[in-house]
């Protein structure tokens, strides 16, 4: 504890505490909408944010004090678009075993430390331009929303770059008062919107099903190790930290299971908001970086006890605000990526070709975008440094 008081910072507390607001802006909403979809009640949607909330604070702040390193989790976002088709099909019980027999195939992938192996033989630039591509749609949204509130996203816009240059360890806070102070004052924060609720836990039976299995566990497991483990080792290392992979999916998978009963579809690490705590806008030094993750898991879980609060906040707020917020938030973590990804003459294309399939938000057959950017990566990796037949050229002397 000691340690902790030392390293505590206010840029790392406030960059931790917008990781969270952000994994809370969009991801949710997709949550929301599945549980609509399922004819959910009240009761069963509070569990199941309260359920994820409680998993990653309490997996976050776990893991980020066993290593030193700030490890962010999250829920799976691509499990959670799986389920808008999904939970209306087989149903709550049903998906609720489907989440249980995900964790254990997790726990198994853990265990068995492959996914380290295979991380390995992974090239710096292949990781960063997976990286650079899952922020880049975060990093235009300021720009796309300046036509809805053009006076607020310009403000954050200016007061962003005068902090990058005077204080740049405070320009993420700075943005996000500005921001705030100019809803509140233009009148566009809906206060009529708040509502205040705590959140109610709810026991769920899990049944077993082979096709529920088939048709979400396997989804689900595959498109977590692609589309939020992958990339979220990714920015750790990136980062430059090389804790190993296998023992924070293994506790990801063991979490996940506890509180699958209650609606907790899956956690894994984050890779977009990770971004915000492992960079420099959190903190110089990479070893107090952890106080980030570990700020942020404390507001995990004041907003998973919350409940339905945490919705009518973010529908308060003017959604300028949180995407121009997203946007700068990430603009380091997009810049160092991006400088990554083509720096290695000898990866660039290999990068290049990563950043623009991820960046293209391509799905096809069920898998995302940044696993399709990571196998054309490796392959074009492959083909360009395959070693071409030297040709000896034999000199005759003529007499």
């Amino acid at each position: 504890m000691p340690t902790l008081f030392r390293d505590l910072s206010l840029s790392a507390v406030i960059a931790g505490f917008i990781a969270t607001l952000i994994s809370y802006a969009g991801p949710l909403v997709i949550i929301f909408h599945a549980a609509e979809q399922a004819h959910l009640s009240a009761i069963e949607l509070s569990s199941w944010v309260w359920a994820i909330s409680i998993g990653s604070a309490v997996l976050g702040a776990f893991l980020s004090l066993k290593y030193r390193v700030p490890v962010v989790v999250a829920w799976s976002i691509p499990g959670s678009a799986l389920l808008v088709t999904a939970l209306p099909e087989i149903g709550l019980n049903q998906a609720v075993g489907a989440y249980l027999v995900a964790n254990l195939l997790l726990w198994v992938i853990g265990y068995s430390a492959v996914f380290d192996k295979l991380l390995a033989h992974l090239p710096g630039s292949i990781a960063a331009g997976m990286q650079a591509g899952i922020l880049f749609s975060f990093g235009i949204q300021t720009f796309r929303s300046a036509p809805e509130a053009p006076v607020m996203i310009g403000a954050m816009f200016v007061t962003y770059i005068g902090f990058r240059k005077l204080w740049p360890r405070y320009a993420v806070a700075a943005v996000l008062v500005v921001g705030a102070g100019i809803a509140l004052v233009s009148g566009e924060f809906r206060r009529e919107a708040l509502v205040f609720a705590w959140a109610t836990p709810q026991w769920i039976v899990p049944e077993f099903s082979l096709s529920a299995t088939l048709s979400l566990a396997l989804p689900m497991l595959l498109v977590a190790l692609t589309g939020q483990f992958m990339p979220g080792i990714a920015v750790l290392r990136g980062a430059g930290y090389t804790t190993p992979a296998s023992p924070m999916i293994t506790a990801s998978a063991l979490v996940g299971a506890l509180l699958a009963p209650f609606g907790c579809h899956g956690l894994n690490l984050a890779a977009v908001t990770a971004s915000l705590c492992t960079g420099r806008e959190a903190h110089e030094n990479p070893r107090r970086r952890y106080v980030a993750a570990l700020s942020g898991s404390l507001l995990y879980l004041l907003l998973g006890m919350a409940g339905a609060t945490v919705v009518s906040v973010f529908a308060a707020f003017p959604h300028a605000l949180i995407a121009g917020l997203a946007g700068l938030a990430l603009y380091g973590a997009i810049n160092d990526a991006l400088v990554r990804s083509v720096s290695d003459a000898k990866d660039r294309d290999a990068g290049l070709f990563t950043f623009l399939v991820t960046v293209s938000g391509v799905s096809f057959l069920g898998l995302s975008a940044p696993f399709w950017g990571l196998l054309l990566g490796l392959t074009v990796h492959v083909v360009m440094l395959k070693r071409r037949p030297v040709s000896v050229c034999a000199t005759s002397t003529e007499g």
